[in-house]
């Protein structure tokens, strides 16, 4: 008797350019949501920190758990989180806990550029506090097969492309594309 290979599902890459905004548009709400918090006193605000960390774990954790993996950045730009087991891609959704851990490195290099973001003014050696989210989202970039950054590796998870979403990407481009052509003629 002879074992029979069964050929994995096609999950298509995401590109690291919508993962970057899937990203940030998730940043964008925590930090909105924590701002309006911020008192004028310069330095770290703890009430700040608090509602950013809770805002961020909602979005990224229990939103992406209950919605097939996508956060509301993924779910904009046609993205996914999907567990990987021994370099194969699997098609599940991560299991809360690996979502908790993949989201705590993360959201802890988000917290220090919102950090920076508040404190740049003040101080500008502040935008040192990027490299630990760079170093991190950076190992995305020479990792061939999967595109793992150091998060998703350490959770054994990673992003792909879906076809559920918005496709804000898509929609930007058309109305550039539409903006440009009227600007011609």
């Amino acid at each position: 008797m002879s074992i029979v290979r069964v050929p994995q599902k096609y999950y298509p890459k995401a590109e690291i350019g919508r993962r970057g905004m899937a990203l940030g548009l998730d940043f964008l709400g925590a930090w909105l949501l924590s701002s309006l918090l911020r008192n004028n006193n310069s330095g770290i605000q703890f009430i700040q920190i608090l509602v950013f960390v809770i805002a961020w774990l909602i979005l990224r954790v229990l939103v992406a758990y209950n919605n097939q993996g996508q956060s509301p950045g993924r779910w904009a730009f046609d993205l996914k989180v999907l567990e990987v087991e021994q370099g194969q891609i699997v098609g599940r959704i991560p299991q809360l806990l690996a979502l908790v851990k993949r989201e705590t490195i993360t959201g802890v290099g988000a917290l220090l550029i919102s950090i920076a973001l508040g404190n740049i003014s003040t101080n500008p050696t502040a935008i040192l506090l990027v490299l630990p989210l760079a170093i991190d989202c950076g190992a995305a970039f020479y990792d061939r097969q999967l595109h793992q950054a150091l998060h998703d590796r350490y959770a054994r998870t990673t992003i792909v492309s879906s076809r559920r979403g918005y496709s804000l990407d898509i929609k930007i481009k058309r109305l550039v594309e539409n903006i440009q052509r009227n600007v011609r003629r």
